[in-house]
């Protein structure tokens, strides 16, 4: 992992929530965690400070990094880019019941949120992302619902959202799992530049960054967007 960097000014708090910062101590025994306004945005997250002294991190810090990485830590290039993409285009979820998977530290679910969705619900498998997310909603005054397993979910959403949730190979069944879930469904990814379904297509590719910068090869600022074809029935 190379050294954090970030241009934007951040507000380190003493009020860093205690489930979270015991979460992280777990893997990153001397990190803390500072409220960040992302780029672009009107969003605040709690996330780790970008001026982290990764270098002096030993061994088996960076292992445990690597084998239980904390998601919810960063704000990752493909959600920015699709919360930007939702206040930009509110749209696309105004007055909707949204689905948020992979929702990590909430980003996408908030974004949708501010953007005028009738109901949010975030989804992770994973407890921490979803305290993560009930804390940076709290942070931002919005009100989201909150789902740790996709399959619970007996309803049909207007809008399934997925942002970097294809990095592995092994996830790329989801694609056909969203389909039961929402009438319409979009992907956002700056791993997978180009898949191939039947029920998708690439309608659009956006710049952003990792958030603290992770000095990311610059194949991975560019994020694809795809939706499926037409709304599912």
């Amino acid at each position: 992992m190379q050294g954090l960097h970030s241009p934007v000014g951040q507000s380190v708090s003493d009020a860093a929530p205690k489930a979270l910062l015991q979460a992280l101590h777990q893997v990153i025994p001397a990190a803390g965690l500072s409220c960040q306004r992302l780029p672009e945005t009107p969003i605040d997250l709690w996330l780790i400070p970008p001026d982290l002294p990764t270098e002096r991190m030993d061994d088996d810090v960076v292992r445990r990094i690597w084998n239980d990485t904390p998601y919810w830590i960063f704000c990752w290039a493909s959600g920015l880019a699709m919360a930007q993409w939702l206040l930009a285009e509110p749209q696309h979820v105004k007055d909707k019941v949204v689905l948020d998977f992979g929702a990590g530290s909430g980003v996408v679910a908030i974004a949708a949120k501010m953007a005028g969705a009738k109901q949010v619900i975030a989804c992770d498998i994973d407890q921490i992302s979803l305290i993560a997310c009930r804390e940076n909603a709290v942070l931002n005054q919005v009100e989201l619902e909150y789902l740790d397993d996709l399959y619970a979910y007996t309803e049909q959403a207007d809008v399934l959202l997925a942002a970097d949730v294809l990095y592995d190979q092994s996830n790329r069944f989801f694609l056909d799992e969203f389909l039961k879930f929402g009438k319409q469904v979009w992907v956002a990814d700056s791993r997978v530049k180009n898949f191939v379904h039947p029920a998708y297509e690439k309608v659009d590719e956006r710049s952003a960054t990792t958030w603290p910068d992770l000095d990311e090869a610059r194949e991975f600022r560019n994020v694809s967007f795809y939706r499926t074809i037409k709304a599912v029935s």
